[in-house]
Parts: C-alpha cells; sequence; structure tokens
C-alpha cells in the first residue's frame, strides 16, 4: 500500500536554524522539498563528492587484480606491505621514484606530509595523475623506440659533436626507387637495407630537395633504459593502488558523510527567511512531507523545541513522495522496481501484490521447464545464505528468485518439461505428474465439463502436441482478461462514487467480451450468444458515464459522444491488449524448440557409437547440452524482463490502471549511515 502524507510547514528561530535542522535530521521523518539553491560552500562539498566518488572508482578498477594476487597466495594478503605511518596516510613507499608532470622528482618526506594534508581521496588522486603521466612518457618513449630503431644504437650526442666540429652527418630514409634517383655527386654512407627503405647519412652535404631524420635526444639503449625505470614506476604505483583496496570502505564512508553534510548544507540554504525583521526575531521556515503515522513523533520533536508546525492533506497540485509499505511477501518484487526504476505516483496505485502474482506466472511460462526452476532456485538460495551468512538478512532479491523459480517448477512438472525431453522419454514418476490438458494425449473434451458448457469446446482435436499447444494459448487468454478485468475492477473502486466508475464496468465488460471473441477467431471456440450483447453494452456504458465528473448529466454525455473516435482508439487498443498475451505461449515455445534442437543435436537418432566413437561423441554431446541449456536459459531470463515486464508495465499498469509511473520514492532528511546500524 502507499502510505498517506501529510503536508508539513516547520517554522524556526532563524539563529537556531543549524540547531534545528540537527534535530529534524535526528528524528529522520521528514522528506523535505528540494529546492535549487547554490552557493560556493555547497559548490566546494558537491567538488569534494565528484572527487571522492572518482578515487573509490578508481580503488574499485583495482579490486580484481587484488583478489587474484590474494588468491595465489593462498588466501593470505599479497598486497605490498606499508609501515604504520603509510597505512595512515597512503603515502608511496618509493616516492622519490615518482616525478610530477613537470619532470620534478617528488621528495619522500613531501609526499608523505602531502598525503596526511590532503586526505587519502586526493593522494589517490595524485596517484592516477602520476599514472597518466608516466603512461604518456612510456607511450612517448615506444613511439621514438620505433622511430629510431632500425638505425642501430648509437649516441645522437655524437653526431651533434661531430657537426659542431665541421663534419655535419646527416640522415635520410628512402625508397628504393628515390635513393637509385640520388645526384652520383652526393657523398653517403648505407647505413642499412630493409625490404621497403634504405637508411643512409650523407657526410657533410644535405641532400637537395629531402628532409633529414630529425636525431633525438637519447640513444636506442638509453630510451630502453628509460622504458624500464618507467615501467617500474608504473609497477610500484599499481602496486600501491592494489594494496589501497584495502581502504576503498572508508572511502565509501567518507562518501556517505559527505552526502549528508550536503544534504544538510542543501536544506539549511533553502530554508526561507523572514527578512523584515530584527536578527533576535527573524524566523525561518521549510516544508515538505511526513508519513501520516509519523505525526505524533513530529509533534512531540516541534513541541519540545518550541517550534511552529503546521499539517495538512496535500493539495490536488501537491506533488507527495511516495513510500510504499507491503508484507513480506509482497515486498519482495521492490529489487525488480528498483531496477527498473519505476516508482509509482502518490495518487496512483501500489501494485506489488497482484505484479509479483502475474509477474511470476508469466517467468514461470516464458522459462516453461521445471529443470530450468531448479537451477534458479539453486542460484537463489546460494546468494541468500551467502549474503546471510555476511550481513545476516536473507536479501529481497534472493526471495525474489526462489519464489520465481517455484512457480516455474510447478509449471514445467505440469506441462512435462524437464530440460524440453520428450514426454515418452520421461520417467513414469515425472509423467504422471503432468496436467491433463499439457499431455498430448486425448480430445480437448477432457476439460472440466462448467468450462466445455461455458466455452463450447470443440468435440475433436488431433490427438498430438496440438493439444497441448491449444492449451497453453487458451491459458495465455485467460491469463489477460483476468488481469485486465482486474485492472478496470480497481479503478472502478477508485472513482466511485463518482458515476465515472460506471465507465470502468463498461470496460470490463468489453475485455470479457473481446475475450471471447479472441477464443473464436484464434482457438475455434464457440462465439457465445451473450458476447455481443457484453460488447454493447460496455461501449454504451462508456460513451454514457465516462465524462460523468460533476455537473449536468446530459451535458456529459454529450462530451462522451463528442469523444468516439478516441474511445474507438482504445477499444481496438484493448482488443490488442488480450491478443498480446500470446507472447507467453510463443517466448515459452520458442525457447523448447531451442533446448529440443540442442538436444536433437546432442543425442542424434542413431545413437553415439561405441567405442572410443562413443567416448568422443558423449563429450561433444555433454558440452552441446551444457552449452545450449545455458544459452536458452539465458535468452529466456532476457526475454522476462522484455515480455514479461512489458505485459505488467504497459498493458496491465500502463493501457488498464492509466499509471504513469510519475512518482518519486520517500527520502527522509536523516542521517543515513546511523539507519544503516
Amino acid at each position: 500500500m502507499i502510505v498517506p502524507m501529510k503536508r508539513v510547514f516547520l517554522v524556526v528561530m532563524d539563529k537556531y536554524r543549524e540547531a534545528s535542522l540537527t534535530k529534524l535530521r535526528d528524528i529522520g521523518v521528514v522528506h523535505l522539498e528540494k529546492k535549487n539553491v547554490t552557493s560556493d560552500a555547497l559548490a566546494s562539498l558537491q567538488t569534494k563528492k565528484s572527487a571522492l566518488e572518482t578515487a573509490i572508482m578508481l580503488l574499485n578498477s583495482y579490486e580484481a587484480k587484488a583478489k587474484l594476487r590474494m588468491k595465489a597466495a593462498g588466501g593470505a594478503s599479497a598486497k605490498p606491505e606499508t609501515s604504520g605511518e603509510e597505512a595512515k596516510t597512503g603515502a608511496v613507499k618509493r616516492a622519490s621514484d615518482f616525478v610530477n608532470p613537470n619532470g620534478v622528482p617528488y621528495d619522500v618526506g613531501a609526499v608523505d606530509a602531502h598525503a596526511r594534508e590532503q586526505g587519502l581521496f586526493r593522494h589517490i588522486l595524485n596517484l592516477e595523475d602520476e599514472r597518466k603521466s608516466l603512461q604518456e612518457r612510456s607511450t612517448n618513449l615506444s613511439r621514438e623506440q620505433s622511430r629510431i630503431k632500425e638505425w642501430g644504437d648509437f649516441d645522437p650526442q655524437q653526431v651533434r659533436h661531430l657537426s659542431e666540429n665541421g663534419i655535419p652527418l646527416y640522415l635520410y630514409e628512402f625508397t628504393e626507387k628515390t635513393f637509385n634517383s640520388l645526384p652520383k655527386d652526393v657523398p653517403y654512407i648505407v647505413i642499412k637495407k630493409t625490404k621497403a627503405i634504405i637508411y643512409i647519412t650523407s657526410v657533410g652535404v644535405e641532400i637537395a630537395g629531402e628532409t633529414p631524420v630529425e636525431l633525438g635526444k637519447y640513444s636506442l639503449s638509453a630510451l630502453e633504459s628509460l622504458q624500464t625505470e618507467v615501467q617500474e614506476k608504473l609497477n610500484d604505483i599499481e602496486n600501491h593502488f592494489i594494496a589501497l583496496t584495502e581502504r576503498a570502505p572508508d572511502l565509501q564512508s567518507d562518501l556517505e558523510t559527505l552526502v549528508e553534510q550536503i544534504e544538510f548544507q542543501t536544506a539549511s540554504e533553502g530554508m526561507q527567511t523572514l527578512e523584515d525583521s530584527s536578527n533576535e526575531s527573524t524566523v525561518s521556515w521549510l516544508s515538505g512531507y511526513v508519513p501520516g503515522e509519523k505525526v505524533p513523533l513530529l509533534k512531540s520533536t516541534a513541541a519540545s523545541n518550541g517550534w511552529a508546525l503546521m499539517l495538512d492533506d496535500p493539495a490536488p497540485a501537491d506533488l507527495p513522495p511516495t513510500q510504499l509499505k507491503n508484507g513480506p511477501v509482497a515486498r519482495i518484487i521492490q529489487p525488480l522496481f528498483s531496477f527498473l526504476g519505476t516508482v509509482p505516483g502518490y495518487r496512483e496505485f501500489d501494485i506489488s501484490p497482484s505484479y509479483l502474482l502475474f509477474f511470476s506466472i508469466f517467468f514461470a511460462m516464458i522459462l516453461g521447464d521445471a529443470a530450468y526452476g531448479l537451477i534458479i532456485l539453486s542460484i537463489g538460495l546460494l546468494v541468500g545464505f551467502s549474503a546471510k551468512k555476511k550481513s545476516g538478512v536473507f536479501p529481497d532479491i534472493a526471495k525474489l528468485l526462489v519464489f520465481l523459480s517455484c512457480f516455474t517448477i510447478v509449471w514445467g512438472t505440469l506441462i512435462g518439461s524437464w530440460f524440453m525431453i520428450p514426454h515418452a522419454n520421461l520417467p513414469p514418476v515425472l509423467l504422471a505428474l503432468v496436467l491433463p490438458p499439457f499431455n498430448n494425449t486425448g480430445p480437448l473434451m477432457e476439460f472440466p465439463s462448467f468450462l466445455q458448457n461455458v466455452f463450447g469446446l470443440p468435440a475433436e482435436v488431433p490427438m498430438d502436441e496440438f493439444k497441448t499447444r491449444w492449451s497453453i494459448q487458451f491459458l495465455c487468454f485467460t491469463i489477460a482478461v483476468v488481469q485486465l478485468t482486474w485492472a478496470r475492477g480497481k479503478r472502478f473502486m477508485r472513482q466511485l462514487p463518482s458515476l465515472s466508475a460506471v465507465a470502468q464496468i463498461g470496460w470490463l465488460l468489453l475485455m470479457v467480451g473481446f475475450y471471447f471473441l479472441v477464443l473464436f477467431m484464434l482457438l475455434g471456440v464457440q462465439f457465445p450468444a451473450f458476447a455481443p450483447y457484453l460488447l454493447g453494452t460496455g461501449v454504451a456504458l462508456i460513451l454514457l458515464f465516462s465524462e460523468q465528473k460533476g455537473g449536468n448529466f446530459l451535458v456529459n454525455v454529450g462530451k462522451g459522444l463528442a469523444g468516439l473516435f478516441p474511445t474507438f482508439l482504445k477499444t481496438v487498443s484493448c482488443f490488442a491488449d488480450v491478443i498480446s498475451y500470446i507472447r507467453l505461449f510463443a517466448v515459452g515455445m520458442a525457447g523448447a524448440m531451442i533446448g529440443l534442437t540442442f538436444n536433437q543435436m546432442a543425442f542424434p537418432e542413431d545413437g553415439l557409437g561405441m567405442g572410443i566413437a562413443f567416448v568422443v561423441r558423449f563429450v561433444v554431446a555433454v558440452v552441446l547440452v551444457v552449452f545450449g541449456h545455458a544459452l536458452n536459459l539465458a535468452l529466456a531470463s532476457l526475454s522476462v524482463i522484455v515480455h514479461g515486464v512489458r505485459l505488467n508495465l504497459l498493458e496491465y499498469a500502463g493501457n488498464h490502471l492509466e499509471m504513469e509511473w510519475s512518482g518519486y520514492a520517500y527520502n527522509p532528511f536523516a542521517l543515513k549511515q546511523k539507519n544503516k546500524q
């Protein structure tokens, strides 16, 4: 359910603003209205927050390497040893090895002092700057090595020395064609020939029209030595980053504290002040929302601190935050809502229970295999108990996986799907659990008699897989009408006692009529004699009552008739919504065909052969089965997100509950770290 909110206006003496906000934060029940405020203090805090987030991201990028080193060391810490002072400050053990972007070596004492003064996160950012500078230096050295490597190892300074003493040497690189066209009187020495390039040096004379190779600063051996030094320094930085990964929780705690400081500063600067008064009598006020059940706590706090407090119900134009309060079962769908980023508006519906139920059914029908359900059950239990071992709590995401897997196991058992093995090859105990409509034997008249009378089922249907397909399609459309009429029923109850609620009855009747029409068109079910009356009555009620929101009845009827074309479009959309539930069958069938295909590839009808051929083909078969079903399970899980979520969010919640998911979560002004504890 969506928790009712109260509008809050709180007035305090401006001279007690900071103290009042501190006490308000301590009780942690008021969601403050967000205001766009700017200040130098806030800008400074935001800059620091960005730097902290960058530092945490940098440390997290080295977490995998840290784990690998610990694993290689047999579980013991494989990180570089640091002194007690280094552990506190994060100072580099070999600080003198590092140079700043200007090439000036750092002083060890200066680095330690800088780390103590600037803090760990700034030291991490400085390390990253050093790493980038060294990486750029390494790239430049590699480029220079590549440029001069064909000339061999010589000292450029010696060449310059010869030029300064009257013996200039000019280096050239020519293609063979250009080299052969050189004037005969040019004095040169061939240094090296390759297939593409000829390297020469001209003694004392520049070759007209050609540009000599620029001499570098270092010889090839000197470049290699410099590159080695740079790589050692880069390795040292990496080692130090790995050592600092242990400090990531400290940085995360600092970030959370900083976020609280930003929230506090924002709240303080967002308070409005009455300026036309003396400093001693100036008052400030803020506004926000508080859950109805928390009002007594806020009142008692206001009374004990001398605050002026006004409470009221949110006005129609107000947009209160949304707080969902559900039982332990319905709450497990919340991780999916968080993943999708969907929050119902304050005046919309909380569909958590129905969403969980129908999503579980969709999940089971799309995966469609009991063995897949057992795999997901194992994953859910593993995740849940691992988390419980660390935190003492079995997380909701693990509960959701277990819940979904149970539906999948039941559905797969009822239709006899175990790794898509044909029914004829299933053990008798599993075959006995298959529900008759899904066992591919016998006519459809095996349905219960009350269903035969209502739906006029065909008397003869081929006794093959068609029966199971027909039954699943029938179930898809039945789920559609149940879910969509449930949505219309909820809107009917919400709109009472307004006459416009009657229009929802019209939509409900229309959905039932469309249901029978779809069964007639796609499944060959006899179209009931009463179905046209359902359709006609539904349309009439929609046109007559959809605009009955107060005022003259006949005038509102005219408004409804004036909207005939939009109503027609919505009617067509409703018909399409019912048909769209066939996707549960189609996607489930696609997954079944993929799994069956891999099974047939792995275990062909002619068997696996004998002898060594049997061993080879058996190994290949196992690889095919494992890979194929792993791929199929991944694709089916993706299909659940695409199709299962769509049916709930679009057809059910969007088209028929008319939800826009325009809400934002209730986030009280509180000490978050304290609440975690």
